[in-house]
């Protein structure tokens, strides 16, 4: 496939590897910062490619997306820091790019409606696309159910990254977080910053550490009086990120519509 980067950094560099490596074609690097062939993403950045590949910044989403949705390509998202604008984001993909936006006669598009169609558009979305982080998502939400009578434990979880990186917490935190939320009751919602006081029980919290070039680790605690038990993923590199959307695009590219990563994973696994 000839495909275009969006967003050149660390990642960015990876996915160029890894993509040669699979004998894909990099036509364009499109990178804000001014680390690429361009700097602003539009029609003309995405012309001739046949696939897009995404890890940028979460700034300005809603406008990538409907450029996204407009150019009618397999495009795989592995931004994150954007998870409060996938319901709109979704809107906006599924009616062409035009979600709530004045058409020629002065009226709006309602959301999901499908101007024209979108032939040829898919997207697929994730926190993470490695393989191993996907494995943890599923142990630590199985764990949750194994807990969920054992009142004596309690659970968090904790992630650590680079210093670099701008979110908190991260995207694949944040998926682990979700799943286990969903399977131990006693847990009512995700605690993402400093508490004020002691973390209520019912608080499911979420910690982040930023130091030196961590890849990406991240841990499930479950602690009692008597014992705990950790769950580990750790990044060796990106490698496994990158290698993982790659495969994400190779996937997609014959799919239309919104999917998720874990169908992807699914379609790995069973």
């Amino acid at each position: 496939m000839k495909v275009a980067l969006v967003g050149y950094g660390r990642m960015g560099v990876e996915l160029e590897a890894v993509l040669k490596t699979r004998g894909h074609e990099i036509i364009r690097r499109v990178d804000a910062l001014g680390n690429g062939d361009v700097t602003v993403l539009d029609s003309a950045a995405l012309e001739g490619a046949e696939g897009i590949i995404e890890f940028a910044l979460a700034e300005g989403m809603l406008e990538r997306i409907a450029i996204y949705s407009a150019a009618r390509l397999p495009v795989v998202i592995g931004t994150t820091g954007w998870e409060s604008l996938a319901v709109k984001a979704r809107e906006i993909f599924e009616a062409g790019g035009n979600a709530g936006r004045k058409t020629e006669n002065g009226t709006k598009t309602a959301a999901g409606a499908k101007p024209g169609g979108t032939p040829g558009a898919a997207l697929l979305r994730g926190s993470n696309f490695s393989l191993g982080a996907h494995l943890f998502f599923r142990l630590t939400a199985f764990a949750a159910t194994l807990i969920n009578k054992a009142d004596e434990y309690d659970a968090a979880l904790v992630e650590y990254h680079h210093n670099k990186k701008a979110d908190y917490p991260s995207g694949t935190a944040i998926t682990a977080a979700e799943g286990v939320l969903a399977s131990l009751d006693r847990k009512t919602h995700i605690l993402k910053d400093l508490p004020d006081g002691p973390v209520p029980r019912e608080a499911l919290q979420v910690a982040s550490v930023r130091v030196g070039a961590v890849p990406g680790i991240h841990e499930m605690r479950m602690d009692s009086p008597a014992d705990f038990l950790t769950i580990r993923h750790e990044a060796r590199g990106r490698g496994g990120f990158a290698l993982g959307a790659v495969r994400g695009l190779e996937w997609l590219r014959n799919k239309q519509g919104w999917h998720e990563a874990e169908e992807f994973i699914d379609d790995l696994l069973i």
